[in-house]
């Protein structure tokens, strides 16, 4: 490294910060040969004009000027400013052209003529200008050999730069050069050109120094042109010893300088050297800064700079230990470190028991408690060295580290971690231990962990000790999971390690036959104490993980050890009584504690039941039934209270939350329906302000019987029961379960004429909000509270069960429910759910008893065709469920014979819908008006809506429905209302095909609708063939089966030649054919009336009269007539439909 400078004089702290801070009075404090080092700069500030005119600056430069008197120096400095710095920069652009024209080599000079003498002579006899252009000359050439150099180090020989008499004067060249030529010579380029020359580092520091605000640009400039391994190579070590040299001159920025280093992940030495460097005054028991800054380097986020510093690390062990390497310096202190916080009293000394029972008083090996902490992190730092960057640490070291490891902490919280610290570092670096000296201290290190635990845990007030963890560890040897105990040591190092199972072969045979046989550790863990209020915060291993590990290895059960009162009951699956103790308060969540308890049940139940239905077939073959939990029981569990509790107790409950929504999505998907969890959603801020302003007290002042008795009296005291009703819907869903079962009985009091509509919004708001914990109990209650009357007096309910084996009992209620929308909406809420409930139910129950069957059957290795044919018939019976789910909402949908009297006068209530579904005019629209705002109009909405639904989440449900066919009135209402009736576009030609003329006719006005609706290219493709299926059948119907096909199907061209009048051409063509075929039938009769007479008769009525009154006129002139006279007028009529629509488009 630059040990030729060692002896110059380099620019003290003191006098870089007064340059810095321009303080006159510190710089008359310097001594002649410190401020000779500065003269370039101060004379450049005394003579040059300055830019503040401050009177301030004005006797400031008077002390500089005195200051400057008496030196000698002063005046060659002052000599070189006198020179024409433009002309000289011209020169030295010249020669810069003319190397680079040479290709680089050392020819004729601009700057310097021929030289007589030697470059050291040339300087001495020189006038000031060409002492300028020898030291330019030279500088640009190192900087032009630089660039030539592609990254390659090179030390350049220069006689100019080496002679210890004149290196002041060419610093002061150097200086002034700079300072003139500023664009020539950029600082940071003649920064990393000094690097290339001996002394470099301290002319770096000294030009610097003069130009004091250049200390951060020329530092970063070093780093980032810098090497990634600085210790690698020649050049890399002289740029980390300049580094340091100007970090010693500006101490303050060492920090700074070290964030560059890790930024640009390079000079890794350089990071370490700074720290060793400068060892900040800290308290004894603080972490050094050298532990943290290798630490986070290692342990932090960044793979990059944990990559680089860890290849720093390799790198320098392969190399020969050496005093002046950084990595050996860094090693050397941490070891002092180490040493100074073990206990004076250790020594590799084992004691015997004897020893052992005296010493836990005497304090034997104990660490101090202000050095746990330090210890802690000393202890993780070696596990990075060691694990991540492949440190191999020196016998001294190793001895040291098992010192430290082994020794006793207090019982403090900090005292347990740094156990569980030590005990995980033996386990990954067990060749720590290699003597059997070593060997028998730690058995008895870890023989005093297992005696001193339950008092560690005790005394420290922590929830999780090393105790756990040592029987988690046992019984993982036991079973031989070595990576568990691989993972489990890295969770608590908090560091991925490779750590090769073959390592863990001493400590299995330590752990298993001499501390921990497998009947200590199943005894043990009955002892071990329960977590009190057990969450995801409490850090470190519990004893719930031994727990769990020892009931996944049957451990209780192989050697006997009883974990219940009874001991026959051991591994068997909680009682329902059991359970239902835990729950014996209602699900109302007094405490934490509680929560979590009532959730692990939960989850317990289901993953049973799961369980239960995953391994039918195993447990079929080994003839067992198991008995699962049955469905009262669940009735009684607030499941979706539970797990909205839990929702808002996510960060402490870890992954329970959404391991039981995945549970609870598979086994009760009705409670996981979307529009709950969106229902769910509050607005931010305002009911919570509502509460807080209109709530008093936590308690309501209403109680469920005035509830029941303004319910009673719900016609005469209406707004004594709504002022109830909204001061209930400011209490919280879980203050409003008691009142559930007064809300719903009196359901049925709403049906009366005369109800507010406001009471029944406000019933069906506080419904909504009671669904979001208490859903299936409320659907059972509210199912029972709309029946019929009939049905209320013979005392009938329904049960959970009931309702899931047959949800269409949900529309077995009062009539008078499907002309009421708030109450329709929970009904449809409700029917929804219960159909998501029966196909669990049913999924459930085919696994449950399959497998059981086909084994009493004995068809346990035979083909699955048994289980196929109940495959089937599940989906059969689901299939005819939905479907007719589906047709009794729609049959709602038609308006009763009193609606349509109720209507408009003379024009059918279905008429209206159909009209207004379709959108045909504005005088139909204004027609239809009062239909729009009638409860059947609302019933209609929330039903398509549903419809929608059910379509989108099963599309053959759509096309099971339209198979089946419903009344042709609703074709408008279910195509306009239903956002996704376009998927029937995909069926359609299947239902042409279908043999039954009637699902044809259904088929034709169907697709009438869609292609008003949608008029897509598809709807164009499938109208074509619909087109060319009514000509085929005019060829093959007979002249009856005719008639009953074209009647209601030639409307139906109307709609297709509006939406895509490309088609006119097909439909004109087939309005001919079945004109002509129809003329031809009537020809062959004898008739009184010529139809060609009474034909051009109605073909005289004007275009502007309606088709109506056109068909109605045909119908009263022809009364009688046969069905081939009243198709060829319905051809006639469909004609001038079209000719209409066409010239209305025009």
């Amino acid at each position: 490294i630059m040990a030729d400078s060692v002896s110059l004089q380099f620019v003290s702290p003191y006098a870089f910060e007064a340059m810095q801070k321009v303080d006159v009075a510190r710089l008359a404090a310097l001594s002649d040969p410190e401020l000779r080092l500065l003269l370039p700069c101060l004379v450049r500030m005394a003579l040059c004009a300055p830019a503040d005119q401050s009177n301030a600056w004005a006797q400031d430069k008077k002390l500089i000027l005195r200051l400057l008197s008496g030196v000698e120096a002063v005046n060659s400095i002052v000599a070189l400013l006198s020179v024409d710095f433009h002309a000289l920069e011209q020169d030295a652009r010249k020669e810069q052209q003319l190397r680079h024209k040479a290709g680089g080599s050392n020819g004729e000079s601009i700057l310097v003529s021929q030289l007589q003498h030697g470059l050291t002579l040339e300087f001495e006899h020189s006038d000031p200008l060409r002492r300028l252009r020898l030291a330019l000359s030279e500088l640009l050439a190192i900087m032009n050999k630089l660039a030539d150099s592609n990254g390659e180090f090179f030390l350049k020989s220069s006689e100019l730069f080496e002679s210890p008499v004149y290196l002041e004067e060419v610093a002061d060249v150097l200086c002034i050069l700079q300072a003139e030529l500023p664009s020539l010579l950029p600082i940071t380029e003649v920064a990393e050109a000094l690097l290339h020359v001996r002394n470099g580092e301290w002319f770096l520091c000294l030009l610097v120094a003069n130009v004091p605000d250049s200390f951060s640009e020329v530092c970063r400039g070093l780093i980032k042109n810098g090497e990634r391994q600085d210790e690698e190579s020649v050049g890399g070590r002289r740029r980390t010893e300049a580094l340091r040299q100007l970090c010693q001159m500006n101490p303050s920025q060492a920090l700074n300088i070290r964030a560059m280093v890790v930024e640009e992940c390079h000079l890794p030495g350089l990071g370490v050297a700074l720290i060793l460097d400068y060892k900040p005054d800290t308290a004894d028991e603080a972490v050094s800064p050298l532990v943290s800054y290798v630490s986070g380097l290692l342990l932090g986020t960044n793979g990059k700079v944990r990559t680089w510093f860890s290849m720093f690390i390799r790198n320098g062990q392969q190399r020969k230990r050496e005093s002046s390497s950084v990595l050996w310096q860094m090693r050397r202190q941490l070891l002092l470190e180490l040493v100074a916080i073990l206990p004076r009293s250790r020594s590799t000394h084992v004691p015997n028991d004897s020893d052992m029972d005296s010493e836990s008083s005497s304090g034997y090996s104990g660490l101090r408690e202000e050095h746990v902490v330090k210890a802690s992190a000393l202890l993780r730092l070696y596990c990075a060295l060691m694990g991540i960057a492949g440190l191999r640490p020196t016998d001294e070291e190793a001895e040291q580290l098992l010192q430290l490891m082994t020794s006793r902490p207090p019982a403090t919280p900090a005292g347990v971690r740094f156990v569980s610290l030590s005990f995980c570092k033996l386990l990954a670096f067990s060749t720590l231990v290699s003597t059997p000296e070593q060997e028998q201290l730690m058995v008895m290190w870890l023989s005093w962990m297992i005696k001193e635990e339950e008092y560690f845990e005790s005394a420290a007030g922590v929830s999780a000790s090393f105790g756990e963890m040592l029987l988690l560890v046992a019984m993982y040897f036991h079973s031989n999971q070595l990576s568990a105990i691989i993972e489990l040591v890295c969770s608590t190092l908090g560091m991925k390690i490779a750590i090769k199972p073959s390592s863990l072969s001493k400590m299995k045979t330590i752990f298993t036959q001499e501390i921990f046989t497998e009947q200590v550790v199943t005894a043990h863990a009955v002892r071990v104490a329960v977590t009190n209020n057990l969450s995801a915060n409490i850090t470190g291993f519990l004893p719930i993980h031994c727990i769990y590990q020892l009931l996944r290895s049957r451990a209780f059960t192989k050697h006997k050890v009883s974990i219940k009162t009874n001991p026959e009951a051991t591994n068997q699956p909680i009682t329902e009584q059991e359970i239902l103790n835990v729950f014996q308060d209602g699900g109302k969540v007094r405490s934490q504690y509680t929560i979590t308890t009532q959730l692990l049940i939960l989850y317990y139940i289901l993953s049973y039941e799961e369980a239960l239905l995953a391994n039918t077939k195993t447990l079929a073959l080994m003839q067992k039934k198991p008995k699962s939990y049955s469905p009262a029981l669940m009735d009684q569990i607030p499941i979706k209270h539970l797990i909205r509790q839990a929702q808002g107790l996510q960060q402490e409950l870890g992954g329970l939350h959404s391991a039981l929504l995945r549970l609870l999505a598979t086994n009760y998907p009705h409670l996981c329906m979307v529009e709950d969890w969106i229902s769910e959603e509050e607005v931010t801020g305002t009911l919570p302000l509502l509460r807080k302003m209109l709530l008093t007290s936590s308690s309501c002042k209403y109680s469920q019987t005035q509830l029941r008795e303004a319910f009673q009296n719900v016609l005469s005291g209406g707004p004594r029961l709504l002022r109830i009703l909204e001061h209930l819907t400011l209490l919280s869903a879980g203050d409003l379960i008691p009142y559930a079962e007064a809300l719903t009985a009196s359901m049925g009091l709403l049906l009366e004429d005369g109800v507010s509509r406001r009471i029944l919004q406000t019933v069906s708001k506080l419904w909504m909000v009671l669904n979001t914990v208490m859903p299936r109990k409320l659907w059972v209650m509210t199912v029972n509270a709309l029946q019929p009357s009939v049905k209320l007096l013979r005392q009938q309910k329904y049960t959970q069960n009931d309702l899931m084996v047959d949800p269409l009992i949900v529309l077995r209620c009062d009539s008078r429910v499907f002309r009421c929308p708030p109450l329709m909406d929970i009904t449809l809420h409700m029917l929804n759910g219960y159909l998501l409930a029966s196909k669990a139910y049913l999924n459930a129950h085919l696994k449950e008893t399959a497998e059981f069957e086909r084994s009493n059957l004995g068809l346990s290795g035979q083909p699955d065709t048994p289980e196929v044919t109940r495959e089937e018939l599940k989906n059969a019976l689901l299939a005819a469920q939905d479907s007719a789910a589906v047709q009794i909402l729609l049959e709602v949908c038609l308006p009763s014979p009193q609606e349509d009297v109720q209507s408009a006068p003379g024009i059918p209530m279905r008429k209206q819908v159909g009209d207004a579904g379709a959108g045909r005019g504005a005088q139909g629209e204004r027609e239809a008006e009062g239909g729009l705002l009638s409860d059947l109009r609302e019933v209609q909405c929330l039903i398509c809506c549903l419809l929608h639904q059910m379509f989108i989440a099963d599309p053959n449900i759509a096309k099971l429905v339209h198979f089946q066919g419903y009344p042709q009135a609703l074709l408008p209402l279910t195509v306009a209302g239903i956002p996704s009736m376009h998927i029937c576009l995909d069926f359609i030609p299947e239902l042409l095909t279908q043999p039954q003329l009637e699902k044809q006719i259904f088929a034709i006005q169907l697709l009438s609708h869609l292609c008003t609706q949608y008029a897509l290219p598809k709807s164009l493709s499938v109208a074509r063939l619909a087109i060319s299926v009514m000509g085929t059948l005019l060829t093959v119907l007979t002249r009856a089966k005719r008639f009953a096909f074209f009647m209601p199907t030639l409307p139906c061209l109307v709609s297709f030649c509006k939406a895509f009048p490309p088609l006119f051409d097909d439909v004109m063509s087939l309005l001919v054919q079945v004109g002509q075929v129809s003329a031809a039938d009537v020809t062959t009769k004898a008739r009184d009336i010529d139809p060609l007479i009474a034909s051009e008769c109605i073909l005289e009525i004007p275009l502007s009269e309606s088709k109506c009154s056109l068909r109605k006129r045909s119908a009263e002139d022809l009364g009688g007539a046969d069905p081939d006279v009243q198709l060829c007028y319905h051809i006639e009529a469909t004609f001038m439909d079209i000719i209409s629509s066409s010239t209305q488009a025009l």
